[in-house]
This record gives structure tokens, sequence and C-alpha cells, in this order.
């Protein structure tokens, strides 16, 4: 791929992520992906908070983004307030982070994500999301970035994208040494 045809990752914490998380995260991801820009803070939207349940839904945070993503960029939201989605059946599931398979903006959350090792998970959620975004499923592979939470935190065992996965990141610019 020519590299002058990568997109830019927008990193777009909003209020209450830690600069520390933010700088991580951004570090992490530039070892695989240098076009990353974090942008400065912002407050999250009123209208995508969910009051009934005291969270934010997180498929109204990625149209939220979308529209604020130029042309030629992926946006990540990183909050660390509580976000849910529809899942089958239940109308407000609790998540760690949504991206749309392929879309334009993601968003990842650290609220549901335990104290121990919570900025490397932090990153890892991010990273899973980036992944939608670029057009990957959920991947059965347990040690791959990409697996399916199925309702928990298996972040402490992903340990980086599988090899299909890093083939398919490969040819959208995606640099794994």
């Amino acid at each position: 791929m020519n590299k002058d045809n990568l997109v830019t990752i927008d990193l777009q914490p909003f209020k209450g992520v830690s600069k520390k998380e933010q700088i991580f995260i951004a570090n992490e991801i530039k070892k695989v992906y240098p076009h990353i820009q974090l942008l400065p803070s912002i407050e999250l939207p009123k209208s995508t908070f969910y009051a009934k349940r005291n969270r934010y839904r997180a498929d109204s945070l990625i149209k939220y983004l979308s529209r604020k993503t130029p042309e030629g960029h992926i946006t990540i939201g990183l909050t660390a307030n509580d976000i849910s989605t529809t899942k089958d059946e239940i109308p407000d599931w609790g998540v760690m982070g949504l991206g749309f398979c392929p879309g334009v903006a993601c968003i990842a959350s650290s609220f549901r994500l335990s104290k121990k090792d919570k900025q490397t998970q932090f990153f890892k959620i991010s990273i899973h999301e980036l992944g939608h975004t670029q057009g990957l499923p959920h991947c059965p592979v347990k040690s791959c970035f990409m697996r399916d939470a199925e309702g928990q935190n298996p972040t402490n065992e992903e340990k980086e994208f599988c090899q299909n996965c890093k083939s398919c990141l490969n040819k959208k610019g995606w640099d794994f040494k």
C-alpha cells in the first residue's frame, strides 16, 4: 500500500480520561500504526446520555464521532464513563467498546476494566475497536486482540493480533515487525 494513502487515526479523549492514559494508548498504537494524532479532551455529548441506566450509548457516541471525522481519518473516542449498546434482545447491554465493521469511528471505555493493568487493558480495547473499523470481525484465536469478549474481560489473555488479522491490517498500511 502507498504510505501516502494511509488514514490518520484521531484519538479523541472525552473529559475524565487521564493524560497518562491518552499518551500510553497513543504510544502503543504508534508501534504498529504511526499516523496518529491525539486531540484535546472534549465533553461527552449530552444527547448520547441514557439517563434510565446512567450511562452513555456507544452507538450514539460513534455516530457523533463519525460526523466529526474528516475524510481520510478514523476517530476512536476514549471515555472513562459506562457505555452500552443493544445486543440481541437486550436493549441496554454494557460494553467496554464498540466499533462498526468497517467504519470511521469507534469508542473504548475504561469503566468496566479491572484496576490491575487498567492502562494496558484500555489500550487492548482501543486497538480491538480500531480493528473493527478496518473491517476485522471477531477472531476465534484466544490470544488475538480481535477475540470476542463474550460478556467478560479477557484482555489479560490477549497478546497481539494473530497472523490472519495482522495480514489483513498489513494490507491497510499497518506495520507489524
